[in-house]
């Protein structure tokens, strides 16, 4: 279970020559910056013209910090939402575009060749499906249900959607030890209710999937495409009653169930599992992590229901939808439509190289990083974003002794988790080795399942072998960061570390409001509803007295009523049960980070800039880096699925802390007035 600070199609985009080998990364020297003592954004680090003034901050803190930002900003026509994470994500792929153009220019260089491999649209236009045929035809070729199982294990390895979601990391309640992890798969909608909600909006998307899926059947040739693409939405529907909900499936707890392989025979029967495991390469291990027992007895039940020809097409579909961006126009193109389009409201598909640059990325992000942090990440961002973190970390540990609702013994606990935190930042210590992976020219299709299964295959090596407690879950080029209870550390890739998150030249408050709100946040992940669960060791453990239990849940069950009243979209509100974690590490982060900007001064009083005070500052900091706009498909799809709030909601977090009341002079006839004794103050 790793937390992240934002989930969306946040691209990490890599390069560099092939053959690259595994090392010691030392610190990287980077080009220097052009001179300049000016913050990157407005005078101090905020752009005060983006403020709607006659907005009262106590009425909507959003549109009065980012009103003219949002009414200006208009989404671009690739893109679903447009906001400050967006904006750094085309500065890391421009950058990246670069880097991957000159390893183009380099006869035999791998990262140029995948990156060729891509961009050859006409090639890809020339072969149609016919990369793909192969395994279109051992999947009709399959003589019963055990076969094909096999064959979609195969395909699995290689990339491709399957039944059951398979994958490879540390034992919750034994850390030091790899596991098998299995959860619930087998639907190709973002959630189980866009399959069994009673929603007018809803419904008209299972028409437009249902279209979708018939039209890509018969782009592949096949006979009778509406009838089929019926059948496997029944399949799909009978599948998703089986699912957890979100809220279900992200509690530590409930999602943590060991089985052993005779299990899956016994407690869900149907499913071949034997053989599928078998062609995973995950078979007989002494145990398996399974997230949701009840949802794999469904699906399996639903798979020895579905007739033989139903469950093919169900394959084939898989195939088509995984593989259509490296297949011709047609199937890009209808695919886009339905994913991009119908599903996130996105009127047209981002340009081919920012698609190439995407694919590198995914398939070998690391080895780019060293070329990137030498490029476009200086020693001096490292070093100062290490200081913040240590003054965040102390914040916390301040917090946490003050702390009147928690016991003794379980204080000591926590204090402990504090002080063996691993913070990560920038970019790993050593990079990873590529040199096993082909990578050939022309062959776009082939170097995607190449790099898919040399994915898989390096997780699947971990079983048996130590943690690899140096390893990175996302690449210097990601703009995002992440905490890993398991691990116990959190993790701040180079790209997030750059204005409006942070800026060596801004006005520290503003940096402490937006990076240090982002470094509290990851922190305050471990102390979280599930990530207190883990103790100093990452051990999924229960080390709070029940007491403690019973006051934190008042909390927050109180935050979860306060995001369910949100209401983004008519008739549909923020699932405060399912953003809890979030909002939480939102609420603890910009705590934290406000002591330490305050100990930061030493004792000395903010300067005023502007007119500006250091607590205004530090929450226009806040607010800047939450500006975002979404269209309304995406909007509907991310409060159905994504466990953060939207980012007007996450800026209005500041309604529970009393400094912000002061800053702004809230008064109680404003719209976000909380009496005091509603502020939520867990930490």
């Amino acid at each position: 279970m790793r937390s992240s600070l934002f989930v969306a199609s946040l691209l990490a985009t890599v390069a560099v020559a092939g053959g690259i080998h595994a090392q010691s990364a030392p610190a990287p020297k980077a080009a220097a910056p052009a001179a300049s003592d000016k913050a990157e954004i407005g005078d101090f680090g905020v752009d005060l013209a983006g403020r709607d003034t006659s907005v009262k901050p106590g009425d909507d803190f959003f549109d009065y910090a980012n009103g003219n930002w949002y009414k200006a900003t208009v989404i671009p026509e690739d893109r679903s939402s447009y906001g400050m994470f967006h904006k750094l994500q085309d500065r890391s792929l421009e950058q990246t575009r670069t880097i991957l153009d000159a390893a183009a220019a380099r006869p035999g260089d791998k990262i140029g060749t995948y990156y060729t491999s891509f961009m050859d649209e006409a090639g890809a236009n020339a072969k149609g499906a016919t990369p793909v045929k192969p395994w279109l035809d051992a999947i009709k070729a399959a003589p019963d249900k055990t076969a094909l199982a096999v064959e979609m294990a195969r395909l699995q390895r290689q990339g491709v959607g399957g039944f059951i979601r398979m994958g490879v990391g540390q034992d919750d309640k034994a850390p030091d030890t790899y596991v098998v992890s299995v959860s619930q798969g087998g639907i190709g909608l973002p959630d189980r209710d866009y399959y069994l909600k009673d929603d007018a909006k809803l419904a008209a998307v299972r028409t437009a999937y249902q279209a979708y899926l018939a039209k890509m059947l018969t782009l592949a040739g096949e006979p009778n495409a509406e009838a089929r693409a019926a059948a496997v939405v029944a399949m799909e529907t009978a599948i998703a009653n089986a699912h957890w909900t979100r809220v279900e499936s992200r509690d530590a707890d409930k999602t943590y169930n060991k089985w052993t392989a005779a299990d899956f025979t016994a407690k869900a029967p149907g499913f071949p599992w034997a053989p599928f495991m078998q062609t995973m390469g995950v078979a007989n291990r002494p145990a398996y992590i399974v997230a949701q027992p009840s949802a794999l007895t469904g699906e399996a039940k639903a798979y020895a229901a579905a007739p033989l020809a139903v469950l093919k097409d169900f394959a084939m579909l898989r195939v088509l939808r995984s593989y259509a961006p490296y297949l011709s126009n047609a199937f890009d193109q209808t695919n886009f439509a339905f994913y991009g389009t119908t599903l996130s409201g996105t009127p047209q598909q981002q340009a081919r190289w920012k698609r190439g640059v995407t694919l590198v990325s995914d398939g070998m992000g690391e080895a780019i990083g060293e070329q990137y942090v030498a490029k476009y990440f200086p020693p001096e961002s490292k070093a100062a974003a290490d200081a913040l973190v240590k003054n965040v970390i102390a914040a916390m540990g301040d917090r946490l002794a003050k702390l009147e609702w928690m016991a003794p013994e379980t204080k000591a606990k926590a204090q402990a988790k504090l002080a063996a935190f691993t913070p990560k930042i920038g970019y790993p210590d050593k990079w990873r080795d590529y040199s096993a992976l082909q990578i050939r020219p022309g062959d776009l299709v082939g170097n995607v399942a190449r790099a898919n299964a040399f994915e898989y295959d390096h997780d699947l090596a971990k079983l048996g072998q130590p943690i690899d407690r140096g390893e990175w879950f996302m690449t210097p080029m990601t703009i995002n960061a992440y905490a890993n209870p398991t691990m116990n550390e959190i993790v701040f890739p180079a790209a997030i570390l750059q204005p409006p998150f942070f800026d060596p030249k801004a006005d520290p408050a503003v940096n402490y409001g937006g990076i240090g709100a982002v470094i509290g946040h990851e922190i305050s992940h471990h102390f979280d509803d599930q990530g207190r669960k883990y103790d100093a060791t990452g051990k999924l453990t229960d080390w709070w007295t029940p007491q403690d239990v019973t006051r934190f849940k008042a909390f927050t069950d109180a935050l979860v009523k306060q995001y369910d009243a949100y209401e983004p979209l008519p008739g549909q509100h923020i699932q405060g049960g399912l953003t809890l974690g979030e909002n939480i590490a939102d609420l603890a982060g910009l705590t934290v980070a406000l002591d330490a900007y305050h100990k930061s001064l030493g004792g000395k009083p903010a300067p005023v800039i502007d007119g500006t005070t250091g607590d205004q500052r530090f929450y226009y900091g806040w607010a800047g880096v939450w500006r975002s706009k979404q269209r309304e498909a995406a909007l509907r799809q991310a409060l159905l699925s994504d466990p953060h709030s939207p980012g007007h909601q996450r800026v209005l977090t500041v309604r529970n802390l009393d400094p912000w009341y002061a800053a702004f002079n809230v008064k109680p006839a404003d719209a976000l007035y909380l009496a005091p004794a509603n502020r939520i103050r867990i930490w």
